[in-house]
């Protein structure tokens, strides 16, 4: 896969501003060149802390490049939340996936895999491979 058609990634937060701020660090880390399409789904629609399905869905069409989109999500609703869209099967572009990663560190593999012209399985398997770095 090149990069012309990246997998497409989306971070669902209960906080607009924590969204924004792991797509930011997540490109930021992938270094130079053409990055992958990553946006933040955060909050409400009214600016307050929770999960927004509108709001999930108008940043997975942002993203869709036609290679898939990877969807990482913080905690609870959110995931919760993700998994009804999924569920639903029209509100999201084909191709989407829910990943089992965590949010920060998967977010950043994801962006640097899909970037680098990883497929969707290849992005999947790089988040999940997250869980593993070890700190100590």
């Amino acid at each position: 896969m090149s990069i012309e058609k990246p997998v497409g990634i989306v971070l669902v937060s209960h906080s607009a501003s924590v969204a924004d701020s792991v797509a930011e660090l997540a490109r930021g880390l992938a270094g130079g060149g053409p990055l992958a399409p990553v946006a933040g789904a955060g909050g409400t629609p009214g600016g307050e802390l929770g999960t927004s399905s509108e709001l999930i869905s108008a940043a997975a069409a942002r993203v869709d490049r036609g290679s898939g989109v990877a969807i990482l999500a913080d905690l609870g609703s959110s995931v919760l939340t993700v998994k009804a869209l999924l569920a639903e099967g029209d509100e999201l572009p084909e191709g989407t996936r829910l990943l089992d990663a965590p949010f920060v560190e998967g977010a950043v593999a994801a962006v640097v895999t899909s970037s680098a012209g990883g497929d969707l399985d290849a992005v999947e398997a790089a988040a999940a491979e997250a869980y593993s770095y070890r700190k100590v």
